[in-house]
């Protein structure tokens, strides 16, 4: 008898979503339009521990913490904001904690709020080490153990929802409730991730080689309204610092897509245990919303299954800011009244 596990079979992309990705990516005209506009966008210096900044009437506090990774040490930055229980965001691609700012500015009157700038990302470490995702996962864990946040709300998005299903799956009692957001779940189809292949070949293709343009690119790509220009041009600048464009391919070059979703399946997921909220944008082309409405038959150990749609197409938190606060606020009275 094989001990093989059975082959995992892909989900047809409905009609619509076909469409959608059809023409995946953005005219080079539009490229053009939107780097002649941020083109006095300059790189920011560097923070300090300590430094702090006001964000939509909210001040912020940058933090650094050095921790040993396996035989390296680990250098992490991560910004918090207001007091209360934690809250932890993870940004996604090509993101920073800068993705969740205005949530955390509007949050901060009654929770912690804290969002770490990913392995690679940001002014986080760039250095070789592990850049497996379940390695990173671990590695940010001790990061928060470090500073103190025991039990806390996570909250995720793209690249950063692949390391918070690690942690989900490995601290089940840490996470009092997993905000789920814009990754691949139960389904899958590799015609959603073309982008995959494109990353794990950067350093021989040069796509990452020039920061503002890739931000610009993907933006465009797969953002379903607009985002504030004020916004981009802070991306941009999160995205430049040096080292960022070496480090960030490690990832893809460590695993791909389809060996995530196969792991999710069939070891991560069935270890999830607390209550779940899944948030996807209504016209996201790489998540289709068709494949999350019956996301609560998929996860069987959880305390509960919550989807809600955000209007916008994959970076609805600087898309719809003040709607995927709405819903997070919401989120987070409901786990208060709950608990």
């Amino acid at each position: 008898m094989s001990d093989e596990q059975p082959a995992l079979q892909f989900t047809e992309l409905p009609a619509r979503a076909r469409q959608a990705i059809a023409s995946f990516a953005p005219p080079d005209a539009l490229i053009t339009e939107r780097l002649e506009r941020f083109a006095d966008v300059e790189p920011r210096p560097a923070d300090s521990d300590g430094d702090t900044e006001k964000l939509d009437g909210a001040l912020f506090t940058h933090r650094f913490a050095e921790l040993p990774g396996d035989q390296e040490t680990v250098r992490w930055h991560y910004v918090e904001t207001g007091t209360g229980e934690p809250v932890v965001f993870l940004h996604g691609m090509p993101d920073s904690w800068f993705m969740w700012h205005h949530q955390m500015a509007a949050l901060s009157d009654s929770y912690r709020c804290i969002a770490v700038d990913l392995k690679g990302y940001g002014q986080s470490e760039k250095g070789r080490g592990d850049y497996r995702q379940a390695g990173a996962a671990q590695q940010l864990v001790e990061l928060l153990d470090a500073i103190g946040v025991e039990r806390f709300t996570l909250v995720t998005h793209d690249r950063g929802t692949v390391q918070g299903d690690h942690i989900a799956a490995a601290h089940p009692t840490r996470v009092r409730h997993y905000v789920r957001t814009e990754q691949h779940l139960h389904h899958f189809h590799p015609d959603l991730a073309p982008h995959d292949d494109f990353l794990a070949e950067a350093p021989w293709s040069g796509l990452l080689e020039d920061p503002k343009r890739f931000v610009v690119w993907s933006y465009s790509m797969v953002a379903g309204l607009p985002v504030a220009d004020e916004d981009m041009r802070r991306v941009i600048q999160e995205f430049s610092y040096p080292g960022i464009t070496r480090a960030v391919p490690r990832y893809a070059m460590s695993s791909t897509f389809r060996k995530e979703w196969l792991q999710r399946r069939r070891d991560l997921i069935p270890r999830w245990r607390g209550p779940i909220t899944l948030l996807q944008g209504w016209d996201s082309r790489t998540q289709p919303r068709e494949f999350f409405t019956d996301a609560a038959e998929y996860i069987p150990h959880a305390e509960s299954v919550d989807v809600r749609f955000i209007p916008g197409g994959h970076f609805w938190p600087l898309e719809s800011p003040t709607e995927t606060t709405s819903v997070l606020r919401d989120v987070l009275s409901r786990q208060e009244t709950d608990s």
